[in-house]
């Protein structure tokens, strides 16, 4: 009977790892922390979208088999996560359509990146994922447009220096968080990607991730963050981050990178809405 419990718990928290749900939190928590930071209004509507557009997004992405890595993970269970990207899919187009024009825009902009990112249609059959070295900076470009701009769009304020500042940040920040999954992918990534430690190795990768880190805190003390949570919540991301850069290898545990570093957005979140809450 415990055996068969563990079982069931262990098929229910592959699905949410494998079908997206973890990453699409993720990505959700950071849209929510653009809304602290900006003292933006929650728009239900909005993060409904960016929840499921996130879960259509990546599993478009993931299954199309352009990762050894993901194919190893799919079983029985490949069915459900193509049913339930089918349905996420349908109702991030019906949140979608609840959005303003301008926040249309930009969620047109990230589908587009998404396409193009997954699909061979550039000369020699390659997509933005396969052109050298230019994998991580797609992410996080991407990743900044649906997490600070949609947003500021959305809420129709203006792209001043300030929303500039939070996004060139948010690209550091998920640049930085990406660097672990670049560790673990690659004795799988082919030498053609051109990944920061295929070009570098490890060691200057980890490296890289310090000194962005640093640069991401100072950002956040000279120019965006006013506020002892908000101070206080990203010195704690930055240590964590560190850390689990610092631990990160090419034989790492299936689930360091793939829920313990997606989680730190999460993390985040919560602990700036705690302190928030106390101060």
């Amino acid at each position: 009977m415990y055996f068969c419990e563990v079982n069931v718990g262990q098929r229910i928290f592959n699905f949410y790892i494998n079908s997206s749900i973890h990453v699409s939190l993720a990505v959700v928590s950071l849209l929510m922390i653009t809304n602290y930071y900006l003292q933006i209004s929650v728009d239900l509507s909005l993060i409904f979208f960016v929840f499921f557009g996130s879960i259509t997004g990546y599993n478009f992405v993931k299954y199309l088999g352009i990762s050894k890595l993901h194919r190893n993970h799919l079983t029985s269970s490949f069915k459900g996560i193509r049913i339930f990207t089918f349905v996420s899919f349908l109702l991030a187009l019906y949140f979608l359509l609840k959005q303003p024009i301008q926040s249309i825009v930009v969620a047109f902009i990230t589908g587009f990146l998404t396409v193009l990112y997954a699909l061979p249609i550039f000369s020699k059959g390659k997509n933005l994922r396969n052109i050298n070295g230019l994998k991580i900076f797609v992410i996080a470009f991407t990743w900044s447009l649906v997490t600070v701009i949609l947003p500021v769009e959305n809420a129709e304020i203006p792209l001043d220096f300030t929303v500039f500042i939070l996004g060139f940040q948010r690209f550091l920040f998920v640049f930085v968080l990406m660097l672990p999954f670049e560790i673990r992918d690659l004795k799988f990534d082919a030498l053609a990607l051109g990944t920061i430690p295929r070009r570098i190795g490890v060691r200057n990768t980890k490296l890289v991730g310090f000194v962005v880190l640093f640069l991401i805190y100072l950002l956040e003390i000279f120019a965006i963050g006013t506020g002892f949570e908000k101070n206080l919540s990203m010195l704690s991301i930055a240590i964590s981050i560190f850390l689990f850069l610092l631990f990160s290898t090419t034989n790492q545990n299936k689930y360091y990178a793939s829920f313990w570093v997606e989680a730190i957005p999460i993390f985040w979140f919560v602990l700036l809405w705690g302190l928030s809450q106390l101060f």
